[in-house]
């Protein structure tokens, strides 16, 4: 199976309420508290999110595939995508942005989630939200 049909199939599993419960639950482990996020987004709002958050993967997972470097512009770009993509739940700085992406390759349901897409795509992720951070936040 390619991994952009592997996106696709998990795009279509994908549960956009327990990924959000998930952002919330670490938000409020690293002291980022409830009045910077609320799940007060309506259905289709979730759904826009998914697809976008979707699109966001097939495309850091086709970079990965052609073996574009973390450090490439073409994937620095994507990641300025996702941190604007995250900033409609919350307001990470340059740690808590790197901590979230280090969900992607510790143990968790994000990594999983990678991991189903394509080997080391949660690696891959990771090293680009740090070299981005690094430079942007």
């Amino acid at each position: 199976m390619t991994s952009l049909r592997k996106v696709d199939q998990w795009r279509k599993s994908f549960d956009p309420h327990h990924k959000l419960n998930l952002l919330y639950t670490y938000v409020m482990k690293f002291g980022i508290y409830s009045e910077q996020y609320q799940n007060s987004h309506s259905k289709a709002e979730v759904q826009k999110f998914t697809q976008v958050f979707s699109e966001l993967t097939s495309e850091f997972a086709a970079k990965m595939a052609e073996g574009v470097h973390a450090s490439d512009e073409r994937v620095q770009e994507l990641v300025k995508r996702h941190y604007e993509f995250t900033l409609q739940f919350w307001t990470p700085d340059k740690e808590a942005y790197k901590s979230l992406a280090m969900t992607y390759i510790l143990p968790s349901p994000y990594r999983d989630s990678y991991e189903e897409i394509a080997k080391g795509l949660g690696k891959y992720h990771y090293d680009a939200v740090c070299i981005w951070a690094d430079k942007n936040l």
